[in-house]
């Protein structure tokens, strides 16, 4: 499994207002699935013109992500108000959303699995555990489970 997982092409959203931790994100998930494509947004406005194709992707030809990673504190809108709004919307709410925040406040966890997302993880304080932490995200969402939207190479 780990062979074709590393191979499969995974489109990820990674939304985080920290370009360090877009790019160490980026590059723990490189380390183990060296085919994914990972696409970025700064903030909750920024995802949801991802999303619709508005703003500065106007015009442009991307495909939904297969998973979005989504922190929580970001200026403009945060993820806990872009949360809300992609699971209320039926064009979006198939897409599973990894909050990948530094909070561990039991009020954004409880918060967050209620507005529906789909799991909750602390972002780990060293690259190391990043990377650990990362190929567990892909081995899950695109190893064990099936994804909406995601097809199958046979």
């Amino acid at each position: 499994m780990t062979d074709q997982l590393q191979q499969k092409p995974i489109h990820i959203l990674l939304v985080d207002d920290d370009e360090d931790d877009r790019y160490l994100t980026r590059e723990a998930f490189h380390q183990h699935y060296p085919s994914s494509r990972i696409s970025f947004a700064e903030d909750g406005e920024d995802l949801l013109d991802f999303l619709n194709y508005n703003g500065r992707y106007a015009g442009a030809s991307h495909a939904l992500p297969e998973l979005i990673l989504l922190d929580l504190n970001m200026p403009r809108k945060d993820g806990r108000e872009v949360l809300r709004e992609i699971k209320k919307n039926d064009q979006f709410r198939h897409i599973p959303i990894v909050v990948l925040t530094t909070s561990d406040a039991k009020d954004d966890v409880q918060t967050s699995y209620f507005h529906g997302a789909n799991s909750f993880i602390t972002k780990p304080p060293t690259f190391q555990r990043l990377s650990e932490v990362t190929k567990a995200i892909g081995q899950y969402w695109f190893g064990v489970v099936t994804v909406c939207g995601h097809q199958e190479e046979s």
